[in-house]
């Protein structure tokens, strides 16, 4: 009798993982049809068992318990498959990436749970997103920011070079990767080519002239000096090109003037993050100080300039022979009358041809780089001369 009720609890097995196995491919719909067709089943199961004889029962045992097995491991099998690919790949991963190797392989592939993180930074966090290949790269081996977390365009752009290094550089530093749509870094940076990515990182301030020495490199210093300059795309233009030529300081107004933004920075094309900006709360006081100690203070004006008693003098015939600070005013009013006063020589940028009414002047970012050209050629020539004579 217990023999009988064995084999028959395992043929109600057979029946239930087949059940149970249509429930997996079918879905919900299968539960309706479960418990109608097990009964049905079950009085077959229990006619052919009247009729067979108890002596194939050990057989039939063991052959059940082989179906169940069977069925078991298809119904296993079955479930892995449904699993999606991309749950495969981050199955069983406590990070993003290990190795450069793997980097490059996945593609920067990380969890889910990362596209939502980004958008809730901790409260003791005061940070921006810096966007643009170079600004991030530069963002994170200069070491001036604190980096919490490095975002990439979800896509083909995640796999090239130039985002594949800097992700090597984040996962270096162990900052945070992390898949975000296209929608989501335009949101982060605010309209702005941000290349597929973003940085989030701690922002940067102006550096104070009293941290520092006078003193420059060597040679003669040239400090390029900008009073209330607004728009973020000039002053990143002008930090690129100060950088490009040699100037050896660049100082800010600080009131009437755009902060260090992330704009500057990708308009700088990433010098922002490597070339210190020194602000100033007074350029009078500071500039009367480089004047007692033998400083030239140079302004600027546009192509026709007003009567002055000021010299002024082309760029082209301009020689930096001491320590000098270049003035360059702001959009549209140029330097103010106070520091027009102080100054020693006013430079111009000679017109090649006649100039019609109101397009007189050149963008300051254009300016400043014919300027400074000009300057630090000449400063080169002079130091050439003077070590040809020594």
């Amino acid at each position: 009798m217990w023999l009988c009720s064995s084999t028959h609890q395992h043929r109600f097995l057979i029946v239930w993982c087949r059940q149970l196995c249509r429930l997996v491919s079918m879905g919900s719909s299968a539960e309706s049809s479960l418990i109608p067709e097990g009964r049905s089943r079950d009085s077959a199961v229990r006619r052919r068992h009247r009729e067979s004889n108890t002596s194939n029962a050990p057989h039939q045992l063991a052959q059940a318990e082989g179906m169940s097995d069977r069925r078991r491991s298809a119904q296993i099998k079955s479930l892995k498959n449904e699993i999606p690919p991309s749950q495969k790949r981050n199955h069983g991963r406590e990070g993003v990436f290990k190795v450069s190797a793997e980097l490059r392989k996945l593609c920067l592939e990380d969890f889910p749970a990362d596209k939502e993180r980004y958008f809730r930074p901790k409260p003791t966090e005061t940070s921006e997103f810096v966007f643009g290949i170079a600004p991030c790269l530069l963002a994170l081996t200069q070491g001036r920011r604190k980096a919490y977390q490095l975002l990439v365009k979800d896509g083909e752009a995640s796999q090239r070079a130039s985002v594949l290094r800097i992700c090597e550089e984040a996962h270096r530093q162990g900052v945070q990767v992390s898949r975000v749509s296209k929608k989501d870094l335009n949101k982060m940076s605010s309209g702005g080519v941000h290349q597929g990515v973003c940085l989030r990182a701690s922002p940067l301030s102006f550096l104070t002239i009293e941290t520092e020495s006078s003193t420059s490199g060597a040679g003669i210093p040239l400090w390029l000096v900008l009073d209330r300059i607004q728009d973020p795309m000039n002053l990143g233009a002008v930090l690129r090109s100060a950088y490009f030529l040699g100037v050896d300081k660049v100082i800010s107004s600080l009131g009437h003037s755009c902060p260090l933004s992330p704009v500057v920075s990708k308009a700088s094309s990433g010098v922002m993050e490597v070339m210190g900006v020194y602000g100033c709360d007074s350029l009078e006081e500071m500039l009367r100080m480089k004047v007692k100690h033998g400083w030239h203070v140079v302004g600027t004006v546009g192509a026709d300039p007003k009567e002055s008693q000021i010299p002024v003098i082309p760029c082209s015939d301009f020689q930096v022979t001491r320590p000098t600070m270049l003035l360059m005013g702001g959009e549209g009013e140029g330097l103010s009358m106070k520091l027009l006063s102080l100054c020693q020589t006013l430079l111009t940028i000679s017109a090649g041809r006649d100039l019609s009414p109101g397009i007189e002047s050149l963008n300051i970012s254009v300016a400043a780089g014919i300027l400074l050209h000009s300057l630090l050629l000449t400063k080169s020539r002079c130091l050439s001369q003077k070590e040809t004579e020594n």
